[in-house]
């Protein structure tokens, strides 16, 4: 037998039992190639099973693992945090390489276009050169050995494989099709308001409410419309405009719908059903598309259980200098994000940014996506058991799960929510037993073991929601804050600390909630900035700014500790 032959045997009975040791262990720590060459040539031959894969997915995930924050700094979780293992089983790894090997399958099984060794070289180039966090990115070489092959194949291939099949997929017409034909056949029978809702489409009104017109107070209770600024209003009417030919708007007739338009998830017509100089009422009907997943789930089954292995002599390339990868007071753009939005939220989890909700101009929404910032790519978030789209909700970070609640949905105010698990891309529905009212324009800060929700929609009640238990507990109202909306809540260590708002004046009064006795005092108002909403404010350690905002003579730039 020739050496080369042995030395492949070696080789792999070494990655076997490496492999298996990983599945024991949960770890593979760098692999055995720490010192690989910067080129690495490897044969047809040599493609990677699916327990190495799954071994190097590990590595991967260990080093994501070790950057996700653990609240602590404000005393938020007193427990440490934990291992990969208890956060991330096996199953749940394994099932993150048989996803991205199934995209791989689906670029050539059905847009016969499989990735090749250039694309997956240029893939990891870009990454290298557009890295926000060179440090993580280096991290992440380590862990796969430095082996440009092994990056390529576990690092490279599942962004870009991801990347493409969701670009692919979104306006296949093999796919959508005959939706989109449906769809028009509806709109040809049924093409005024009043005929609307005989569709096989799903049918739903909102209001558009210029919010910083003179007739802000008189909006402000309207719990149906969608508040916007001067600049939002100005953006949504030059969208609605386009849709009707570029007509100006005050030439668009009301009752008469818009020709079929087409979006990332659906199709859907939109009509004027009144409008007004700081108000416009909408009707949209929309066909929704078969959702990515499912699809997936469906075409698996019709897809070759083998995947071509790309072999290339490939090249590991210099990741971007610097300590931070940017440089200072500059904007660099990100690509392929999720569709265009406001009033969403969003999350830092140490090594991604979680963005989910709001609205896209026609629609709430309830997709999201994770921006990873050390390969400069983004995730689309599960929309399969993701909670109902909306605006004005709430966000927080607890250390493993994103948690959204309350908000403005199509059918008013929720007091529904969601937890999102970034490293399973799972959704869990939070529980609405003894939840608060719904709401829209609260706070919410999450204090270590629980996530406290308060005020908002002109309320003074609000709640503690336990994860663990999937339970809500009241918070006191005796000498809680007045009722109040659009004011700010930070956590400092101990207590939560509310300030401002609006309930019908501009407030400069607050409270500090006490979760552990279910207590409020409130705050003092001796040299406390004038009262406004929509301000900003954050926990320095020992005190809390707030800036910004709207008062009685419009926007400041005023503030306070």
């Amino acid at each position: 037998m020739k050496r080369a032959q042995l030395l492949r045997i070696a080789f792999l009975l070494l990655v076997s039992a490496a492999a298996a040791c990983s599945m024991v262990s949960g770890t593979l720590l760098g692999f055995f190639r720490p010192e690989a060459s910067t080129k690495a040539f490897h044969p047809t031959a040599a493609g990677l099973t699916f327990a190495e894969r799954v071994g190097y997915q590990r590595s991967i995930e260990e080093v994501y693992w070790r950057h996700r924050i653990w609240p602590r700094n404000s005393g938020e979780r007193p427990d440490p945090k934990p291992s990969l293992d208890a956060v991330m089983s096996q199953a749940q790894v394994e099932k993150k390489v048989a996803d991205y090997l199934r995209n791989s399958e689906a670029l050539e099984d059905y847009w016969q276009r499989p990735l090749t060794a250039e694309q997956l070289q240029a893939e990891m180039e870009r990454m290298a050169r557009h890295t926000k966090q060179p440090e993580v990115l280096r991290e992440l070489f380590e862990a796969l050995g430095n082996d440009p092959f092994v990056i390529a194949e576990c690092l490279a291939r599942p962004a870009l494989s991801e990347r493409l099949v969701t670009n692919f997929y979104v306006h296949d017409q093999r796919f959508h099709g005959e939706l989109r034909r449906h769809a028009e056949t509806d709109l040809r029978a049924h093409h005024i308001v009043r005929q609307m809702k005989q569709t096989s489409g799903k049918y739903s009104e909102i209001e558009l409410v210029k919010s910083d017109s003179a007739q802000d107070e008189e909006n402000r209770g309207d719990e149906t419309g969608l508040k916007m600024n001067s600049r939002e209003w100005d953006e949504n009417v030059h969208k609605l405009a386009a849709m009707f030919g570029g007509a100006p708007i005050t030439q668009i007739k009301t009752g008469v719908l818009s020709s079929l338009q087409e979006a990332e998830g659906r199709y859907y017509a939109t009509a004027i059903v009144k409008k007004s100089k700081d108000r416009l009422r909408l009707a949209t009907v929309e066909w929704r598309k078969e959702p990515i997943e499912s699809w997936k789930a469906k075409a698996e089954n019709q897809m070759r259980k083998v995947m071509a292995v790309t072999s290339n002599n490939y090249t590991l390339p210099t990741i971007s200098d610097g300590a931070s990868g940017c440089t200072d007071d500059t904007w660099t753009a990100t690509t392929n994000a999720p569709s265009g939005r406001f009033l969403h939220t969003a999350v830092w989890t140490g090594s991604e940014m979680i963005v989910w909700g709001g609205h896209d101009s026609w629609n709430f929404v309830n997709t999201g996506g994770r921006y990873n910032p050390s390969t400069d790519t983004w995730a689309p978030t599960s929309t399969a058991n993701a909670p109902s789209g909306r605006t004005y909700h709430t966000g927080v970070w607890t250390g493993s799960e994103m948690i959204v609640w309350g908000g403005q949905t199509r059918l008013g105010q929720g007091n529904t929510g969601g937890r999102y698990n970034p490293s399973t891309d799972t959704w869990t529905s939070t529980s609405t037993a003894n939840a608060p009212s719904g709401r829209y324009l609260h706070t919410a800060v999450w204090s270590g073991s629980e996530m406290i929700v308060w005020g908002g929609s002109l309320l003074n009640t609000g709640g503690r929601y336990n994860p663990s238990t999937d339970s809500w507990t009241a918070t006191s109202t005796t000498n809680a804050p007045s009722f109040r909306e659009s004011q700010t809540a930070v956590w400092s260590g101990s207590e939560m600390i509310v300030w401002g708002g609006y309930t019908g004046s501009y407030l400069n009064t607050g409270g500090r909630y006490n979760p552990s006795t279910n207590t409020w005092v409130p705050t003092s108002t001796f040299n406390a900035p004038i009262g406004r909403y929509y301000h900003t404010a954050v926990w320095t350690g020992n005190e809390m700014i707030v800036w910004g905002g709207e008062t009685y003579d419009g926007l400041v730039n005023t503030g306070g500790r």
